[in-house]
């Protein structure tokens, strides 16, 4: 495959794009890319500075009268061009993500799937946004009611859905006129490079679309906060760099979207199929290697099921086969780097020391095929207790922490239990229970049955310390658009 804008040696230094233009940092400085499976270096690209940083931003606060001032049906054009050569461009981008991130080429190709929807979902959605009239206790008084663009985004995204998490951010500020300056994660730039040659190519004006990649994401923080022109931050990551945004973003009042950390509860009732929902709760567990904020990090088992959940639950686990993502006949990639295999192996011991059973997995994986990268092994933990850290701490790994309980008073409180709240998930076959519980969970989102609550036609977000905002559907254009009321006297 060939890397975008890449040289024969496989590397770039004009991986920044500004005002329309590709280009490298001021400083000439560059930073390495590697792949999470060998640790070979795939490419050098350019590490912004400071004045880089000024320049985006400078670029899309010149773009942005323009660019609010298009109309709905030339910006949603835009995006439907995008949408098609984000499809057109499908396989590549899928490998590319693969190569960076890690996850199994299957598993990218469903996120590049997932990542054009909100091209496509914003595009039509670009042509919905509405004002409105309001009656007035005046005769002659009328009031009006306008949606209009907040101004220039700031966006930050993460590593483990590189090409979704930008769309997501992007395709709604593109959609409500808001430019855009993009940091992708340090550890998977190159995905977002190919993202932003679709938007080069489909023609976007110069400034409406601006990205930057640096190793130092300070760089690009300290400069969007002392921005005035930036008048939104879209931020998914940690909750402690979101609650340092919000922080920071305060001293210029600046809008803020964030989607954060979860740690969500996975229950299964004593009227479900334990057979099912252990299958259900190994793909949502293993999926990107555990490495997603709707993973289900607490486990709850009736205890009637317990035992045949487990046994499902290895079972399952044991049959996932570890390797390369671009290997067809791997089902569980590697993690990004060191430091997650060695919170992986931490959690492990803690549990295990304090009495939870490691019935399957719980070790680093070396060997053939294993040797540079950063594997570990799918591991399933029984009888785990609110005693250990795996039970306070977001894992973002293969995982998987199952506790027996007895009723459902109990285990709701044992669910929200956590100051996150982002999604949550439950088995019953009782109706008036699934809605009973739904209700009590603390939860932005809660699947019944059902182990991907997400679309792009879908609010997504969480309460308490998972985030602020809501992303997809409706509500996550809203998030781009200012309410502007007009008085009129007549």
């Amino acid at each position: 495959m060939a890397l975008p804008l890449f040289d024969d040696a496989g590397a770039t230094r004009e991986s920044l794009y500004i005002n329309g233009k590709w280009g490298p940092g001021a400083s000439g400085e560059t930073f390495e890319v590697t792949d999470p499976a060998s640790g070979a270096v795939l490419s050098s690209v350019a590490a912004a500075g400071p004045g880089d940083v000024r320049a985006a931003i400078d670029a899309a606060d010149a773009a942005f009268e323009q660019w609010a001032g298009a109309t709905a049906y030339a910006r949603s054009a835009y995006l439907y061009q995008a949408h098609r050569l984000m499809l057109e461009r499908a396989d590549d981008l899928a490998t590319l993500m693969t190569m960076e991130q890690g996850k199994p080429l299957k598993a990218a190709r469903t996120e590049v799937k997932y990542a054009a929807d909100f091209l496509i979902w914003f595009a039509e959605e670009a042509k919905r946004v509405y004002g409105s009239t309001i009656p007035s206790a005046r005769a002659d008084q009328r009031f009006m009611v306008l949606r209009q663009p907040v101004g220039v985004v700031a966006a930050v995204t993460p590593w483990n859905y590189p090409v979704s998490m930008i769309t997501r951010k992007v395709a709604p500020a593109f959609a409500a006129g808001c430019p855009v300056v993009l940091k992708p994660a340090e550890h998977t730039p190159l995905t977002a490079m190919a993202v932003f040659k679709i938007f080069d190519d489909v023609g976007l004006p110069p400034g409406v679309a601006n990205l930057v990649t640096t190793a130092d994401p300070a760089v690009f923080s300290d400069e969007v906060f002392a921005s005035r022109a930036v008048r939104k931050i879209a931020f998914t990551g940690s909750t402690a760099v979101g609650k340092m945004l919000a922080r920071e973003a305060a001293s210029t009042v600046k809008r803020v979207s964030l989607e954060l950390g979860g740690h969500a509860p996975f229950i299964v009732f004593e009227d479900a199929d334990p057979v099912h929902a252990a299958k259900g709760a190994s793909l949502v567990k293993f999926l990107n290697t555990g490495q997603a904020c709707i993973s289900p990090n607490r486990i709850f088992v009736h205890r009637s099921l317990y035992e045949v959940f487990l046994e499902t639950l290895v079972t399952r686990a044991r049959t996932l086969k570890a390797g390369n993502g671009l290997d067809a006949t791997s089902g569980v990639g590697p993690l990004i780097d060191e430091k997650a295999v060695l919170r992986m192996q931490r959690q492990v011991d803690d549990a295990r020391a304090r009495g939870a059973r490691v019935l399957t997995g719980g070790h680093r994986l070396i060997g053939t095929g294993f040797d540079g990268g950063f594997f570990y092994s799918p591991t399933v933990l029984a009888d785990v207790t609110a005693a250990m850290d795996i039970y306070r701490e977001e894992t973002f790994g293969p995982i998987a922490a199952v506790t027996v309980f007895d009723d459902e008073a109990e285990v709701v409180a044992m669910a929200n239990d956590t100051d996150y709240g982002l999604a949550s998930y439950l088995y019953t076959r009782d109706l008036s229970r699934a809605l009973r519980v739904s209700e009590r969970l603390r939860f932005g989102m809660v699947g019944i049955n059902d182990i991907n609550p997400t679309s792009a036609a879908a609010p997504f977000g969480g309460i308490k310390e998972s985030g602020l905002g809501r992303e997809g559907a409706a509500e996550g254009l809203g998030e781009y658009l200012d309410t502007k009321l007009i008085g009129i006297s007549i």
